[in-house]
């Protein structure tokens, strides 16, 4: 029977991408884990990811993550705009599949333990986890925020934290740790740029006001934007739903004279929260679930959905994630022999030597895996470039520089796939030599699988540097792939004869 967990960490950095990205492969180079989704927030400046994976790994792969982001991310220079304590807010352990709430306790109990002695930061449960009562709110253990808790948790008895010593770690903070339904994170902009409208509205829509139950809020500026928004956790979405806490917002937003601006929801939403929405405003009679075509789709294994996908007349995924996919399999198998070949007791005496391969194995793998997702993404952006306004000179120009921003991460993409496949190249001489020899031909199906990835990747490079204008860029990448091409075609020379010879 198979289990699954979902763990949404709440990072506080939402403004470097790239601190985000090391994150999410420390969390992804635990075998097991699969990537949902990866949210970025400027003004908030703060990032949730969100990721499922079977219990007995969850825990690691959220420790690795919670790890990475103690060693990257310094709170005393951290400004946004959403409460924080920790450089690793937050991680709350959901029931997916056949898991059930007390399961996530201990999921969380035994992550906030290894946090504590490890990493030496402080630890509070939270939500179903929580060992004090007034725990269960979140809001409560993130009073006074970093600078507040700072001084408070060495004074005050009821800021002691379940696990860890009584005093922040000096750059990471604290990290709140719990067990949780499904929660909602939906927030609603105003056309305005009044702060105390949104905080006032806040006040009246969350639960604590007297307000929806099961909903939490806080009025938020977003600067860039020169807007705010009402920010909203809904923590039991079948009893209050999405549509009844934007009708609250818009409601006392009216008596305002304020309008609503649009909505977004941040992160992953289940499908039945967005059919509660569709059944209210369209008022549909005798609506079923498994009328929507994603519904059936999802009943057939995530395999078929991807090559559905693939198949498709939707330019994504396509020929970048296809390239992804086949470097994906081709770590994949450099693992499995890896595994093979270290369970073998007769290869005893090559274990200490191929021992360290695993780490760098995983970490390709993790990283592979995410590239099939970021290049359908990188292509979105760029059809999303294409669909900006060009009514005036300013549009234009606005447009135009868009598209050419978009179709260079198009093409970096590919380029990362491309790179990232020519780094199989040592671990394929070294498992072909010392692997365990039931399973070469799987070396030799690797090599053939990063072989299509590195050239498939090339070729989705080249497709986009033809649209790009930035010769530099565009000169500079090309040394790059003809660099990379050549490496190849060397290499292929010399390994090929050594495969063919161990089928002999």
């Amino acid at each position: 029977m198979e289990k699954w967990v979902e763990v949404v960490p709440n990072f506080s950095e939402g403004r470097r991408k790239e601190v985000v990205d090391e994150i999410v492969q420390a969390i992804l180079s635990v075998p097991g884990t699969h990537l949902l989704d990866q949210e970025m927030d400027p003004d908030h400046n703060r990032s949730v990811i969100t990721f499922v994976a079977p219990p007995e790994v969850a825990v690691e792969a959220a420790f690795r993550g919670v790890k990475k982001a103690a060693e990257l991310i310094d709170l005393n220079k951290h400004e946004g705009q959403h409460p924080r304590i920790g450089a690793t807010d937050v991680v709350p352990f959901v029931p997916l599949k056949n898991v059930t709430m007390e399961e996530c306790v201990r999921l969380a109990e035994e992550l906030g333990q290894r946090i504590a002695n490890e990493l030496n930061i402080p630890v509070y449960l939270y939500e179903e986890a929580a060992r004090v009562p007034e725990r269960k709110d979140l809001a409560y253990i993130r009073k006074g925020e970093f600078e507040g808790l700072r001084e408070a948790i060495k004074t005050d008895p009821t800021r002691k934290p379940d696990f860890g010593p009584s005093e922040l770690h000096p750059t990471a903070g604290a990290t709140v740790v719990g067990a949780r339904k499904y929660l909602i994170a939906y927030n609603v902009n105003l056309g305005t740029n009044n702060l105390k409208i949104a905080k006032r509205i806040a006040r009246r829509v969350r639960a604590k006001g007297g307000g929806l139950a099961f909903v939490k809020a806080l009025g938020f500026e977003l600067k860039e934007r020169g807007i705010v928004q009402v920010s909203m956790n809904l923590v039991d979405y079948e009893k209050t739903p999405i549509f009844a806490a934007f009708e609250n917002v818009k409601m006392y937003a009216e008596r305002y004279g304020v309008p609503v601006i649009g909505s977004e929801i941040v992160g992953l939403v289940p499908q039945k929260a967005l059919v509660q929405v569709a059944d209210f405003y369209l008022r549909l009679e005798n609506f079923k679930e498994d009328q929507i075509i994603e519904a059936r789709m999802s009943q057939t294994d995530p395999l078929a959905a991807y090559l559905g996908a693939l198949a498709s007349s939707s330019p994504t995924p396509g020929g970048g994630s296809a390239s992804a996919f086949s470097l994906a399999q081709a770590y994949a198998l450099l693992l499995m022999v890896l595994s093979l070949t270290l369970k073998s007791k007769k290869l005893a005496d090559r274990h200490e030597e191929l021992r360290p391969l695993q780490p760098e194995l995983e970490s390709g793998f993790s990283r592979a895996r995410q590239l099939i997702q970021e290049d359908a993404q990188a292509f979105e952006k760029v059809m999303q470039a294409f669909r900006m306004p060009k009514n005036t000179d300013e549009e234009k120009a606005q447009r135009k520089q868009a598209i050419q921003e978009a179709l260079k991460e198009a093409a970096r993409v590919p380029l990362e796939t491309a790179r990232l496949a020519s780094t199989t190249q040592p671990f394929l001489e070294t498992l072909l030599e010392k692997g365990n020899p039931n399973a070469l031909s799987d070396v030799g199906v690797a090599f053939h699988q990063a072989r299509s990835a590195l050239f498939g990747a090339i070729l989705n490079v080249q497709i986009n540097l033809s649209s790009i204008k930035d010769e530099a860029f565009v000169e500079e990448t090309r040394k790059e792939l003809t660099s990379l091409h050549q490496a190849w075609s060397k290499f292929e020379q010399s390994f090929l004869p050594k495969l063919e010879s161990a089928f002999a």
